[in-house]
């Protein structure tokens, strides 16, 4: 079972903060996916995926698509977008 300890922590990007108050009406179900992401990285793990050509992953949530840097202890949100524009 993970501990808190064991959580990685999640920051924000300005553009992705700003994404998120564009899309008021779903910004809490993206963040909470994210934040159980951060816990446990099996409970999205069929929302998860690499993207190719870069070391960013998505998480699908719905409609909506969040890109995401990952290291050993940390998560950055860089980009939320529904998923038609969020590659572009």
């Amino acid at each position: 079972m993970k501990t808190v300890r064991d959580m990685k922590t999640v920051r924000d990007s300005k553009e992705a903060l700003r994404d998120l108050g564009r899309h008021r009406n779903v910004s809490d179900r993206i963040m909470k996916a994210i934040g159980d992401y951060a816990v446990d990285p099996r409970a999205h793990a069929n929302n998860v995926a690499r993207l190719s050509g870069s070391t960013a992953s998505r998480l699908r949530v719905g409609g909506f698509r969040a890109l995401l840097e990952e290291s050993d202890d940390e998560i950055l949100v860089t980009k939320v977008a529904p998923r038609g524009s969020v590659y572009d």
